[in-house]
């Protein structure tokens, strides 16, 4: 189990200028829905912007404190278009 905070500290670790909006899907801590606004996604591909998090999230998913990941993630100007 992780707390939401602990979730959304391991993100801006990786990516410190990311916004961050974490989401207990269940109450269990186990299970997240995840979206993250950074700058340093602009120019790549959803893949590799989902494996920047993932980086982050690493420790706490090989050790299945994070069991499940719903993953959205967007540049601050694909955001703005989202909402």
């Amino acid at each position: 189990m992780i707390s939401p905070v602990k979730v959304e500290e391991m993100i801006k670790a990786e990516l410190p200028d990311a916004q961050v909006q974490v989401q207990d899907l269940t109450g269990g801590g186990d299970h997240y829905q995840v979206t993250v606004v950074s700058e340093q996604f602009a120019g790549k591909r959803l893949v590799q912007q989902h494996q920047l998090v993932y980086r982050a999230l690493q420790e706490a998913m090989s050790t299945e404190a994070i069991h499940a990941l719903a993953l959205k993630t967007y540049t601050p100007e694909t955001w703005q278009n989202a909402e």
